[in-house]
């Protein structure tokens, strides 16, 4: 469990491979936009701080967290990538919508990552409120899309 004042989105340029050779995909949930938003600007700016250069790194949105893995998908089958992120967003409600959503997207990604020849990187906050989304996608924890960026050029490295 993080603590209040963690940062885990901090890494290590030295101990990252180089990504200048790579591209990359980045599917983007509409829903939560102030979110998804954030998220993508993390992992956009991690893989140009990691030597991606900018025209390598594709962006298709998605309207919410749910078409993620047909967004996934469907970009690994038209064009040339190395990895893809998919980043969403998704804050418990009041219904069990909240559960099948994040479930679905879970599974979605995992069934990729079985399936594809790349990785899929799950980027999909599932939070109880807004502020927790807002503490992990560049507040007080840091921002997991640079955290899925990392791990987005480490597996496209295998």
């Amino acid at each position: 469990m993080a603590t209040a004042n963690t940062n885990l989105s901090a890494y290590d340029k030295a101990t990252i491979p180089n990504a200048r050779n790579f591209r990359f995909g980045i599917v983007v949930s509409e829903w939560n936009q102030e979110i998804t938003e954030a998220l993508y600007n993390g992992a956009h700016e991690t893989l140009l701080d990691c030597g991606a250069v900018d025209e390598n790194i594709l962006r298709w949105n998605v309207p919410g967290s749910f078409e993620l893995t047909f967004g996934s998908k469907k970009m690994a089958e038209t064009h040339d990538v190395d990895a893809i992120i998919a980043i969403g967003s998704v804050i418990q409600g009041e219904t069990k919508h909240f559960d099948f959503v994040c479930n679905a997207a879970a599974q979605g990604i995992k069934d990729l990552n079985i399936h594809l020849s790349i990785p899929v990187i799950f980027c999909v906050l599932t939070d109880n409120t807004i502020q927790q989304a807002k503490d992990r996608s560049g507040g007080k924890h840091g921002n997991k899309g640079a955290e899925a960026a990392i791990a987005a050029i480490k597996m496209a490295s295998l």
